[in-house]
């Protein structure tokens, strides 16, 4: 199991502080009222260079962490509603996708190779990345600039074709990504019969947060001024994957109100069966007691009438497989293409889970893992985003990786949370329910041998889902607040103390990507920046190594912190190189090349290369909304974060078949080395 790709939530683009909330532009009802050991160096550590370099370090450790902290403040203070600005005005303006410098990149590759090389290996991928350079590299990379001339992005095909379309795995369960909603954290505790009443009024927020999106009055993200790509935010509604035999494709029927009409009905699954109803009216949106009476009568069916087969399972299967089951289906009626198309076309799918997980403030464990690996009949795999309230009132997500990141399901739910809040969760606005149409039901015809399809389907994904570990848990003894004052970027703060974490757990370093923006581009979505640099692994070793002096851990630390900070900024300005590799290696392979020697050593795959990276990470944002994931390799860990001002809340996913990895082990040793950082910092007196 590879996988290109990652959650995709910048670490600093997510953020948000004041917000203010609208009025939907649709005729709404009145809103609520209120692997190999480093010995490529013996040499040196922080000690080196003498005092004079070890204050000329803090310094410029001191500037890049006030930077960031400016940038990191700017993003928390945004609002969601422009009266001003339309959301995707600035598309047209946006840069276009550069192509890094060729020498750039290369020298990038190999500084991030060393930590797991030895002097003999590392001398050997230094004379096949220069072989590579002077020789097809060159001209692949003129190629590469020629793409580049006739796209915006060049990047932005192949991208969504090789990390996403052509996979063949079973992509709900290791592709898309989920999480909790942090509703049951204030006003909608864990609690039966709350079921409808609350995910009437999580339909009726998201409408209200499609309609910003539809009006364009979803204020346009930007970072110190400049604004960011917005595109993604047209695929979160009304989208959805189509299996294909060698390759899926991806269809996207959002459009703005000055592009014309968009379709507004919504799919609503339970125990296995399957209906729709328009969530406009007349050109009013359904208010909450509308939704209400219609979740009602679906409920009321579905609990006193026998399950449903359970079609949404098929979205569970291995690509192909689920591809021709999709074939055969239509061949066995027509009518049953009708009723696929009006799932694909639908805004988004409503499930409702029988389940009643435990959630708590510290513990996510439970909901989170629902999210991710829940029950594959009521959920529809391929749709951008599946909104589960459970029976005990609490919600979470399962969203296709396909045409968005994260940060939109952050932006939404952030909205959401709001919202609830605001109102306290409840209702009190009309409770004045029109002579709407009742939800019809979509009932395909199937015969013995799809029944059959769907029984394969659901043994498969639960024997699948069964082997994974995931945990959820809160660090609550500080949070941002403390790293802040102590002038260490959160973000990095944790990337580096999971650095930590896994050395001290498997004794030696783990290769990691940690997703990075390139939202400034045009159609920009993410690059990979890799956390284990030779200054973290260095300041891991001292970590473990008795003989090192706090100050000196400190000085290593700090330079850890500096390199992490720098290679980021470096991702999120277009000067990343992982990226730019998979460009010349699909470079290669379009013009029928062999595969060039660069991506056939091992360093590249040692080192994480080709989808081989045994940390998969992703910073969620500065919010209460949470994500995850599931490992990018077997042996590997899958580790999302958030940052809050007093926590840091982590969910860190494994395979149980695997015996090198544990979950809970990990995310055990992060929180322990949250603590032995800042008692570090309070040690060496930063």
């Amino acid at each position: 199991m590879r996988r290109w790709f990652l959650l995709g939530v910048s670490s600093f683009h997510t953020q948000r502080g004041r917000r203010t909330f609208p009025r939907a532009r649709l005729r709404s009802p009145a809103p609520a009222s209120a692997p190999a050991a480093r010995n490529w160096d013996k040499g040196g550590g922080a000690e080196r260079g003498g005092a004079a370099a070890a204050v000329g370090l803090q310094r410029q450790w001191e500037r890049g962490a006030v930077r960031r902290r400016r940038e990191l403040d700017s993003m928390e203070n945004q609002v969601l509603e422009s009266s001003e600005e339309r959301t995707f005005q600035y598309q047209s303006s946006l840069p276009s996708l550069p192509v890094p410098a060729l020498d750039e990149s290369l020298k990038k590759y190999l500084d991030a190779v060393k930590p797991f090389l030895n002097q003999e290996e590392y001398e050997r991928t230094k004379d096949i990345v220069k072989k590579f350079e002077h020789g097809i590299g060159k001209d692949l990379q003129q190629k590469l600039l020629e793409r580049a001339k006739l796209r915006r992005n060049w990047l932005e095909d192949w991208w969504l074709n090789v990390a996403y379309l052509e996979p063949r795995l079973p992509t709900q369960l290791y592709y898309n990504f989920g999480g909790p909603g942090p509703y049951f954290e204030h006003y909608w505790t864990p609690k039966e019969g709350t079921q409808i009443e609350r995910a009437s009024m999580n339909l009726w927020y998201t409408l209200q947060f499609w309609d910003l999106l539809r009006t364009e009055r979803l204020a346009t993200h930007k970072s110190r001024n400049s604004p960011l790509d917005m595109n993604q935010f047209r695929m979160l509604f009304c989208s959805c994957k189509i299996p294909g035999i060698t390759r899926d494709s991806f269809c996207n029927y959002f459009k703005t109100e000055s592009e014309g009409e968009c379709p507004s009905h919504v799919i609503v699954m339970c125990r296995g069966r399957i209906f729709a109803f328009d969530a406009v009216y007349e050109g009013c949106m359904l208010n909450p007691s509308e939704i209400f009476r219609q979740f009602t009568y679906i409920q009321k069916r579905c609990h006193n009438e026998p399950d449903g087969p359970g079609l949404g399972a098929l979205t569970s299967n291995e690509r192909t497989k689920w591809a021709e089951a999709r074939e055969y289906l239509i061949n066995l009626d027509p009518k049953n293409l009708t009723l696929l198309e009006k799932i694909q076309r639908s805004l988004f799918v409503v499930s409702f889970d029988d389940s009643s997980p435990h959630a708590t403030s510290k513990d996510y464990s439970q909901i989170t893992r629902l999210a991710l690996a829940g029950d594959p009949t009521i959920r529809w795999g391929d749709k951008s985003y599946n909104s589960i309230i459970f029976s005990n009132g609490t919600v979470c997500s399962n969203c296709d990786h396909t045409p968005m990141d994260g940060m939109v399901l952050v932006a939404l739910g952030s909205y959401v949370d709001e919202k609830i809040i605001e109102s306290k969760g409840k209702w009190e606005g009309s409770d004045k329910i029109r002579d709407i149409p009742w939800p019809e039901e979509l009932v395909f015809t199937l015969n013995q041998k799809m029944l059959n399809e769907i029984e394969h389907a659901k043994k498969q994904y639960y024997q699948q889902a069964s082997d994974l570990q995931l945990v959820n848990y809160a660090f609550t003894s500080f949070g941002k607040t403390l790293t802040k004052k102590k002038r260490l970027h959160p973000d990095t703060f944790v990337q580096l103390a999971l650095q930590l974490a896994y050395y001290k757990l498997h004794g030696r370093p783990g290769c990691c990507y940690q997703t990075a923006t390139t939202r400034h581009f045009y159609h920009g979505r993410t690059e990979t920046m890799r956390p284990c640099t030779v200054e973290a692994v260095e300041w891991c070793q001292s970590m473990l190594n008795p003989n090192s002096s706090p100050h000196e851990r400190l000085q290593l630390m700090l330079k850890a912190f500096a390199k992490h900070n720098k290679l980021m900024k470096e991702c999120e300005t277009g000067k990343g190189f992982d990226r730019h590799l998979l460009g010349l290696l699909l470079i290669a392979k379009e013009q029928g090349l062999p595969v060039p020697e660069l991506f056939m050593d091992p360093a590249f795959t040692k080192s994480g290369g080709g989808g081989n990276f045994l940390l998969s990470t992703s910073m969620v944002g500065y919010t209460r909304i949470g994500g995850s994931a599931v490992p990018m390799v077997h042996h590997g860990y899958g580790v999302f974060y958030r940052i809050r001002d007093d926590r840091f809340v982590v969910a860190c996913s494994a395979w149980k078949s695997c015996p090198e990895t544990d979950a809970e082990m990990l995310c055990k040793n992060m929180f322990q080395c949250f603590q032995d950082m800042i008692q570090l910092t309070a040690t060496a007196q930063l």
